[in-house]
Order: C-alpha cells, then sequence, then structure tokens
C-alpha cells in the first residue's frame, strides 16, 4: 500500500509539474507583454489592467501551487512546521480567489462594454465603466483578502489541535481528522464560488442576447460579412469561456465533496484540471486578445 501512494504521488506531481509550469509560462507571457506595452506606452486600459492582475495571481497561484504539492507528496512533515501550513493555505485562498473574481471582472467588463441596450442603467455603466474598473478590481482583493485570512484561522485551529496528536504522521491521514472545521470552510469556499459563477452567467447571458440582437439586425440590414465575423468570434470566445467556468466550478464542488478522500483516482482528475483551467483559460485570452495574439504569432 505505501508503494502506491508513492507510486500515485510521483505520478501526480509529474503531471501536476508539467501543467503548472506551462501555465505560469503563458501567465508569464501575457504579463511581459502587457508590461512592455505599459512601458511603451505609459498607460493601460481598462481590459488591459483586468488582464495584468489575473495573469499575475495565476503565475502565483500556480507557484504556491505547486510548492504545497511538492511538499505534501516529498515532504509532507515540513508542512507542520509552523507558520507553513498556515501561510500555504491562505496564499492558496487568497489567489485563488483573486484568480475567480478578477475572471469576474473581466467578464463584467466585456458584458458592460460590448452589450448595445438602451436601458438607463446600462448606458450609465457604459460610460462610467472605466472608472469603476479599479473599484471592482479593489474590491476582489478586499474579498479574496478576508477569504484568505479566515482559511488562515481555519488552518490554524486545525493545525494546533492535530499536529500534537498526529506527530510527524502523513499529512493525508491528518486532513481526515479535521471534518469539524470543514463546514465554515466549505460555507467561505462555496459562497465566493456560488457568487462568482452566478456572475459569469448572467453577464454571458446578457452578452450573448446582445450580440445575437445585433447579428440579427446586420443580417436584416445587409451589413458586411466582417463586422459579422469579429461579433462570431467574441460569441466563440464568451461561450468557451463560460464552458471552461463552469467546469471549472463543478471541479471545485467535487473538491470539496472529496476532500477527505486524499489519494483517489477522483481527487487526482479534479486537481489536474484545475490545475490545467489557469493556463488553458489564459491561452484563450490570449487567442481573443488582438495585441497578445499577434505578440505571440511574432515569437513563434
Amino acid at each position: 500500500q505505501q508503494s502506491n501512494v508513492t507510486s500515485y504521488g510521483a505520478t501526480a506531481l509529474a503531471i501536476f509539474t508539467l501543467e503548472a509550469f506551462a501555465g505560469m509560462w503563458i501567465n508569464a507571457f501575457i504579463i511581459c507583454v502587457l508590461c512592455m506595452d505599459w512601458i511603451k506606452k505609459k498607460i493601460l486600459n481598462s481590459s488591459e489592467k483586468i488582464l495584468l492582475l489575473l495573469g499575475c495571481s495565476r503565475f502565483w497561484h500556480l507557484c504556491i501551487s505547486w510548492v504545497f504539492s511538492f511538499l505534501s507528496i516529498i515532504y509532507p512533515n515540513y508542512l507542520y512546521v509552523y507558520p507553513i501550513l498556515q501561510l500555504a493555505t491562505f496564499f492558496r485562498t487568497f489567489l485563488n480567489h483573486s484568480n475567480l473574481w478578477f475572471s469576474v471582472c473581466l467578464c463584467v467588463f466585456y458584458c458592460i462594454k460590448i452589450t448595445n441596450f438602451r436601458n438607463s442603467f446600462f448606458i450609465y455603466l457604459k460610460v462610467k465603466i472605466d472608472r469603476i474598473v479599479p473599484w471592482l478590481l479593489l474590491g476582489s482583493e478586499i474579498l479574496a483578502l478576508a477569504t484568505g485570512i479566515i482559511a488562515y484561522d481555519i488552518a490554524d485551529k486545525w493545525h494546533c489541535n492535530n499536529c500534537n496528536s498526529t506527530g510527524q504522521g502523513n499529512l493525508w491521514e491528518a486532513t481526515v481528522k479535521m471534518d469539524k472545521y470543514f463546514f465554515p470552510s466549505f460555507f467561505l469556499t462555496g459562497f465566493g464560488y456560488a457568487a462568482s459563477f452566478m456572475a459569469v452567467i448572467f453577464s454571458a447571458v446578457f452578452l450573448l442576447f446582445s450580440l445575437w440582437r445585433h447579428k440579427h439586425k446586420m443580417q436584416t440590414n445587409s451589413m458586411k460579412s466582417l463586422s459579422m465575423d469579429a461579433h462570431i468570434r467574441a460569441m466563440k470566445s464568451i461561450l468557451s469561456f463560460l464552458v471552461m467556468y463552469s467546469i471549472n466550478f463543478v471541479c471545485l464542488v467535487l473538491n470539496m465533496v472529496y476532500a477527505t478522500k486524499k489519494g483517489s483516482y477522483v481527487t487526482f482528475l479534479i486537481v489536474v484540471f484545475q490545475y490545467t483551467f489557469p493556463g488553458v483559460h489564459s491561452l484563450i485570452l490570449i487567442f481573443s486578445n488582438p495585441k497578445l495574439e499577434k505578440a505571440l504569432l511574432k515569437i513563434l
């Protein structure tokens, strides 16, 4: 049984390493291109600010998640050294929720910027969106920071109550003993996932409905196909974003359900996709942004 766990851990770490480093390179590319453009033009538009913060948070989230996976599989006893487990939990939770809320901000921004509803509230948001974006980003960071602090407190209480009783045992065996701490943690993370997921769904529905109306109007007026192709490309981008976000949301929920079943194949598949999501979604964002796509094609 010990050899099976060791084999499983080695295989999991190898796959996580490939996915994490691929995701880090993709997000590092986004950061470098936007920073070079920022230095050259001395300014970034609202969508580029969101993309820059999203790329930074995903880069560091993948770094810390890989280090945590490496320690938990290869050197699990090191996580008992105070306060490594608490800090790892804080930064992973903070950066993970930053990713979620920055993605929501990007989706909401595209929704408001592209939709053509004549409602006075939508018109007001379209005019003020560039001034609203910094406040949205600040609010996202405050929510992520609060979530990270609560996660740190939960990990600290679990560590104090279980460190003496488990000694230098396997961390995966010790996690089963933290059942009484699951409810506040699950409620906290579940609320964040559900709220961000609902915001993405509403933004995508509004955007797709607006694009459908615009497409129908262009067909009626027999306009040029170039504009039609641009709108169809935007629809494909939003649909791919919604599909990936939906799968990611299901994996996040399943990860909470199988939290105590470390070493299972279901948990392995869930974590594999969670490591894949930041890189693949960032790659979609690159091909959805003409500036990033042009820079990538130039490098290739």
